[in-house]
């Protein structure tokens, strides 16, 4: 860290158990680690800023440790949480935004560490902390939105930060085209799996990847019967906190299998494990159903499948799913996550006033009946 001119940001992302961190020069990576955390001390904490104070402390540790003089850092972004749903871009970390994680947050979930942390470690240095396209963004259409039923609308949660990155690459690599010149359907498959159709560079619709439709997931849910749901609620077994960490944390692959890592399923199968086999086939035949919709979504009119997320590693995986999809459109596999390198070049983008960062104000999603209301027939 020599040149002065060079502009130098910091990037956090939080996971369940550690925390990644990456230092950018200019778009750059010039450091990178994963922070691995005692699973029974993140457990232990009884209030998020115990956690967050922890990992901040542990951050700043490991990059004096390094070497590393934080007073010439830019700028630091962290990964978007459940905030209030905004649309999709770099944001500067405001009070606002982080009232809404401490007290509006609808569920628990690492990513809403990202902007706190962000910006504690910023204002201890005189920096702006900045976050980018949160899991919350909602581009979503008005069709989109409706469930069937008055008082429920379907709702945008999903990997939007690395799915606008891979749908961007794919557009410039792939197709010579802008992101918002071609409709696209993207899959980030991770512990959860979102399933976007995007429409001009705007995603028009989208399954709720944390615990709504769509396909189960390594250890997710994804849509069930409603009848069977509804007995299930009513058993007596479990409290509504119990049961929406079953189905985010034991479902899926981990329910019918006991694990959700996909090299040792493909040893089960090898090894000729019909159960296995047929779970593992089931979650791409989800998967592929997802798919057909959202190219019904887009009228046919689809550029690229785009496949992202660790699970695209999986070739038995992408093979079942391209027999069921590659008619719609070419298949595209950009595999892992693009997170920390989407972060840092966002707001080196805003750094060197390409563009300029939104102001975080909640949109206001009006369901159907509020919007339009009730009319005469």
């Amino acid at each position: 860290m020599t040149e002065k001119n060079n502009l130098y940001i910091l990037t956090i992302n939080p996971g369940s158990t550690s925390t990644k961190i990456a230092i950018y020069e200019d778009s750059k990576a010039i450091f990178e680690e994963e922070i691995m955390h005692d699973p029974e001390v993140v457990m232990s904490f009884k209030k998020r800023d115990e956690d967050y104070r922890f990992r901040k402390e542990t951050i700043l540790g490991l990059l004096s440790e390094k070497g590393f003089d934080i007073n010439k850092f830019s700028a630091v972004v962290g990964r978007g949480g459940f905030v209030q749903p905004i649309e999709g871009g770099v944001y500067e970390v405001n009070r606002k935004m982080l009232d809404d994680l401490e007290h509006r947050a609808p569920y628990e979930h690492p990513s809403n560490l990202g902007a706190p942390l962000a910006y504690e470690i910023a204002s201890g240095i005189g920096v702006k902390a900045y976050t980018v396209d949160p899991v919350v963004v909602d581009e979503m259409s008005d069709l989109a939105r409706v469930s069937g039923y008055p008082d429920i609308i379907r709702k945008s949660v999903l990997h939007a930060l690395n799915i606008r990155a891979v749908a961007r690459i794919a557009a410039e690599k792939h197709l010579k085209k802008k992101h918002s010149e071609v409709n696209l359907i993207v899959i980030h498959m991770g512990g959860g799996i979102s399933v976007t159709a995007h429409f001009r560079g705007k995603m028009v619709d989208v399954n709720n990847a944390f615990l709504g439709m769509g396909p189960f997931t390594p250890q997710r849910v994804g849509a069930l019967p409603t009848g069977e749901l509804i007995k299930l609620c009513y058993s007596g077994k479990f409290t509504q906190k119990e049961l929406e960490a079953e189905l985010v944390k034991n479902a899926g692959l981990r329910g019918y299998l006991g694990t959700n890592d996909a090299i040792e399923i493909e040893k089960m199968i090898e090894n000729g494990n019909e159960l296995a086999r047929l779970i593992y086939e089931a979650l791409a035949y989800q998967i592929s159903k997802e798919v057909g919709a959202m190219a019904t979504v887009l009228k046919g009119n689809v550029d690229a499948i785009i496949f992202t997320g660790g699970l695209s590693r999986s070739d038995m995986l992408m093979r079942w799913i391209k027999e069921r999809v590659s008619f719609i459109a070419d298949v595209i596999v950009i595999p892992g996550q693009k997170e920390m390198d989407a972060m840092a070049e966002s707001v080196l983008r805003i750094l060197k006033g390409e563009e300029e960062a939104k102001e975080y104000i909640p949109k206001e999603i009006l369901d159907p009946m509020k919007k339009y209301g009730k009319q005469e027939v």
